[in-house]
C-alpha cells in the first residue's frame, strides 16, 4: 500500500507551437506534462475505485510520474494486457479529497509496426460489447468484396465505417464502444467508430485491438483537455497498423493519414477491452478504462475527473 502527496500542478508561460503539418497532427515526436485529476464525491457505504495508470511502451516515454494519493493505494495489473491500474478502497472519511496523477511524457509518432512476439490470434475474439455475428460477417464481405491482401481490405472496412458513421453524441448509448449500437445507430463518439471496425476486421479474420488514452491538443501548449480518446489496430502482412476513424471523420482532409498512423501528440493510458482485474469490480471485467470506475455499495458513481496539460518541448 501507497500513500504519496505532491504539490498541485502550476502551468507556466507559453512555449513554441508544435510543428504540425496539418491541423491537429504533431509528426515526429512531442513532450508534455500530462495532469489527471479526480475529485472524490461524498463516501457512502463500501467503496472502491479503479484508476488507470499511464506507463512506458515503445511509443510512449513517461520518463517521470507523480502521484498524490492521499489515501492507501495498491498497484495491480490485469490479467489479459498487463495494464497497470489504481485501487483504493476510500472511506466516509474521504469525501471530497483530491487525487492527482501528473507525468511527463515523450510520445513518437505511430505507423505500421512489427509484432512483438505476442499471438494475433488472441484480437479475433469478440468482447461483451464487440460480439462476432452475421451481421457483422455479411457487411465485412461486402465492402471487401475483390479484395485479397488484409492492408486493402482493412482499407475496405475503414471506408466503410467512415461512409457509415457519423460522429454525434446526442441522445443514449453511444460511448460504451458498442459494436452494435454503432452498426445500427450509425452514429456515436470515437469507442464506437472503433468498436464497429473492430467487430468488422474480426469478422472477416482480421485481428484488431483498441487502446484508450487522450488527445494532446496540437493548436495550443498547456490546459484542459475535453476528455478521452480512443483508436484501433488492426493486424497484416506481419504488422500493426493504426488507425483512428472518428477522427478522419472529424477532418476528412486526413482520412489518409489517419489510415495508418496515429500522431505524437496522444497519450495512451490504457489498452484492451473487457479488463479482468483483481479486485474486481462487482459489475463485472472493465469495459475500458480512461476515466476512473468508482463502485459504491457494487454501483457504479461517476466521479469528477479532468484531464490537463503542459508541453514541454521548447
Amino acid at each position: 500500500m501507497r500513500s504519496l502527496i505532491v504539490p498541485a500542478l502550476v502551468f507556466f508561460g507559453a512555449l513554441a507551437s508544435p510543428a504540425a503539418d496539418k491541423p491537429g497532427i504533431v509528426k515526429g515526436s512531442d513532450e508534455f506534462e500530462f495532469v489527471y485529476r479526480v475529485k472524490l464525491p461524498e463516501i457512502k457505504g463500501d467503496a472502491r475505485l479503479w484508476i488507470p495508470l499511464a506507463k512506458t511502451d515503445a511509443f510512449q516515454t513517461v520518463t517521470q510520474e507523480e502521484v498524490s494519493i492521499p489515501i492507501k493505494w495498491e498497484k495491480v495489473q490485469d490479467r489479459d494486457y498487463g495494464n497497470d491500474i489504481c485501487v483504493l478502497h476510500p472511506q466516509s472519511s474521504d469525501s471530497g479529497k483530491m487525487i492527482e496523477l501528473r507525468y511527463l511524457v515523450v510520445r513518437k509518432e505511430k505507423a505500421a509496426y512489427p509484432s512483438t512476439g505476442e499471438d494475433p490470434g488472441r484480437f479475433l475474439r469478440p468482447e461483451k460489447l464487440v460480439p462476432l455475428n452475421e451481421t457483422f460477417k455479411t457487411l465485412a464481405e461486402q465492402a471487401t468484396a475483390g479484395k485479397k491482401d488484409d492492408v486493402d481490405r482493412a482499407k475496405a472496412l475503414y471506408d466503410h465505417v467512415l461512409g457509415r458513421m457519423r460522429y454525434d453524441k446526442s441522445g443514449t448509448g453511444w460511448g460504451r464502444g458498442d459494436a452494435i449500437y454503432a452498426c445500427d445507430a450509425k452514429t456515436g463518439n470515437c469507442s464506437d467508430f472503433h468498436a464497429y471496425f473492430i467487430a468488422l476486421s474480426r469478422s472477416v479474420g482480421i485481428p484488431a485491438r483498441f487502446a484508450i488514452g487522450a488527445t494532446i491538443p496540437a493548436e495550443k501548449n498547456e490546459g484542459p483537455i475535453e476528455g478521452y480518446h480512443c483508436w484501433a489496430e488492426f493486424f497484416a502482412d506481419g504488422r500493426w497498423v493504426p488507425v483512428d476513424i472518428s477522427e478522419a471523420w472529424k477532418n476528412p482532409q486526413l482520412a489518409d493519414y489517419y489510415f495508418g498512423h496515429h500522431p505524437a501528440n496522444r497519450f495512451e493510458l490504457t489498452k484492451g477491452r473487457d479488463l479482468i482485474v483483481d479486485p474486481a469490480p462487482a459489475t463485472g471485467p472493465i469495459n475500458f478504462l480512461a476515466y476512473p470506475l468508482l463502485e459504491m455499495d457494487g454501483k457504479p458513481v461517476k466521479p469528477e475527473t479532468s484531464f490537463a496539460f503542459r508541453r514541454t518541448r521548447a
